[in-house]
């Protein structure tokens, strides 16, 4: 490794994240979902390249926690513990650096300070967490809740697509499903979490910036609906007499984009709308749909759902439309990143030349379960193409990467 060369950074992590794409559940794009063959191998992979840059212990946790860690300076009595990471998982036909950035970035960061020699006044662990899409079990954070010790035993009995059990699939992969509580770590430690991220969006690259400093991680709330009217003769149905599943999920979707236009950092979506058994000439007699709705505090995404409720209500009595919950409403709280170490993020930035910009985080991310523990920060890493991300398309620059390594590095130094 020479840590040395130009760019050293960004060309490591582009290099290792192009090898692990080559690990997929398909042959025609990368889907890497949890515990699956190519799940296994990345696992395989990413504790393989932590051993060689240089960590002193490399462990594979009960749930399939990839953690390395990079010991404090041995003057250090009783040294608190510093953790960064992200998720090695990926949503079906997604792209190669989300999650994954976060991963291959401190392990590079952690390269060059092992070829140096120097050490950290803290413990630093790297965690390429297992699981945080829910692509596969419907469910995400299942290992960073395990890794703080918060894992719910029910998960285990949650099916898959193809009927197999997570259970049965922790059995297979070699995992043990009585030992997932030995995965938690002593969150006593845990002096802070970081996290760096591409932004997956397009603020950053409107901005002409390389990277920005979160400023909170929103919250969210999701909820399944099946809407239920009469499938009626398209032909033979006066429009007066019609109870359109369909016209009314998209009246709500319509009062959905127009509510959660309001507020600057709220967002809406109905990714799911489908008319179950639909026909060309048939009045949809019920229709599925479901609803995401996202802010940078809670007060705000809680009014907007409250209204949306309503207004659900509302045109579904006005429709003469049944509403039945396929998954009841279940949210998750913003959660804010740590002040203290945002001055510290502005700081580097500051003293690598770059804008002090910071900026809120519409997904979700691990840092949002760690947040329960210790104080928490995030990184953002500009997306090209538009900011897209989830997808192929997903791109970020060597540059990018490199200054990314930079920050890390300065950052990890300012936290001693």
């Amino acid at each position: 490794m020479q840590s040395d060369a130009p760019l050293w950074y960004g060309r490591q992590v582009m290099t290792w994240a192009a090898e692990l794409a080559a690990w997929s559940d398909q042959k025609d794009n990368l889907t890497c979902t949890y515990l699956t063959p190519a799940h296994r191998a990345t696992a395989r992979q990413i504790g393989q390249w932590m051993q060689e840059a240089g960590f002193d212990t490399v462990r594979h946790d009960a749930v399939g926690n990839v953690i390395g860690r990079y010991k404090a300076d041995a003057s250090v009595a009783h040294p608190e513990l510093v953790v960064t990471g992200s998720h090695y998982d990926t949503v079906r036909n997604g792209g190669r650096y989300d999650g994954r950035l976060g991963i291959l970035l401190p392990m590079a960061v952690v390269a060059q300070l092992s070829r140096s020699g120097e050490r950290l006044p803290y413990d630093f662990d790297v965690v390429a967490f297992a699981e945080e899409e829910g692509a596969r079990y419907g469910t995400a954070f299942l290992a960073s809740s395990a890794y703080i010790g918060r894992y719910d035993p029910a998960w285990l009995d949650l099916v898959d697509a193809n009927g197999v059990a997570l259970r049965q699939a922790m059995i297979e992969a070699g995992l043990v499903p009585a030992a997932v509580g030995s995965a938690a770590v002593d969150t006593t430690r845990i002096k802070h979490y970081f996290e760096a991220h591409i932004e997956q969006g397009p603020v950053l690259l409107d901005a002409g910036l390389a990277l920005g400093v979160v400023t909170s991680i929103a919250g969210s709330m999701r909820r399944k609906l099946l809407l239920k009217g009469r499938a009626g003769h398209a032909g033979t149905t006066p429009m007066s007499m019609r109870r359109d599943a369909a016209c009314a999920a998209a009246e709500i979707a319509l009062y959905v984009e127009q509510r959660c236009s309001e507020a600057e950092t709220l967002v809406g979506t109905v990714g799911l709308l489908e008319v179950p058994s639909a026909s060309v000439n048939v009045i949809p007699g019920a229709c599925r749909m479901s609803l995401d709705i996202r802010a940078a505090d809670d007060a705000t995404r809680d009014a907007a759902v409250a209204d949306v409720e309503r207004k659900i209500e509302e045109i579904c009595a006005r429709r003469n439309i049944a509403i039945e919950d396929m998954q009841p409403a279940w949210s998750v709280a913003a959660a804010p990143c740590s002040g203290e170490h945002r001055a510290m993020w502005r700081a580097v930035l500051a003293e690598l030349g770059q804008p002090q910009f910071e900026l809120p985080s519409g997904a979700g991310h691990d840092a949002k379960i760690l947040e329960d523990v210790a104080p928490v920060s995030m990184l953002f890493v500009r997306c090209g193409n538009g900011g897209i991300s989830h997808n192929p398309l997903e791109t970020i620059t060597t540059d990018d990467a490199d200054l990314a390594g930079r920050a890390v590095l300065a950052f990890l130094r300012r936290l001693g």
